[in-house]
């Protein structure tokens, strides 16, 4: 098993987390971006540094992430194409996108996606909060005890 991080909009928080989750849980986490980050060392922490370009990132996580894993993205369309691999997929804010709502969710931003081109201000998400890291820290830890079978 291992945590794939699509970390060019991931909030500090939720990197802190994942982070402290990987050395207690022993799990290789991965963080992709198009830019050089900042991590600490370790033998479980590793990042990617993609080229520039629309979901260059996605496109590598898709690529390499494995059923089983688990995956941290606020990306939807990134999101639609793991979740039928079997990857477990959380937002920042500890929504778990699944079989059965990764369809309306992609509908609903693609909606909003075509209001916004055709000129509609539709607002963003609101700020990250403490409820936001409180909500992610405890679906991660549900999902990793779910996923993670320590071994012997």
């Amino acid at each position: 098993m291992k945590l794939w991080v699509d970390a060019d909009a991931c909030p500090g928080p939720v990197r802190d987390i994942l982070l402290r989750a990987s050395q207690r849980l022993r799990l290789p986490i991965v963080f992709v971006a198009n830019k050089t980050l900042s991590l600490p060392r370790s033998e479980l922490v590793s990042s990617v540094r993609v080229g520039s370009g629309l979901d260059v990132a996605d496109q590598y996580i898709a690529k390499q992430a494995q059923s089983g894993d688990l995956a941290v993205t606020q990306d939807i369309p990134l999101a639609a194409l793991l979740v039928p691999k079997g990857v477990v997929v959380l937002d920042p804010r500890g929504e778990l996108f699944t079989e059965d709502n990764i369809s309306e969710r992609l509908s609903v931003r693609n909606f909003m996606q075509e209001l916004r081109e055709s000129g509609v201000v539709t607002g963003g998400p609101s700020g990250f909060s403490s409820q936001d890291r409180q909500q992610f820290a405890a679906a991660l830890d549900r999902e990793l005890a779910r996923l993670h079978k320590p071994r012997p």
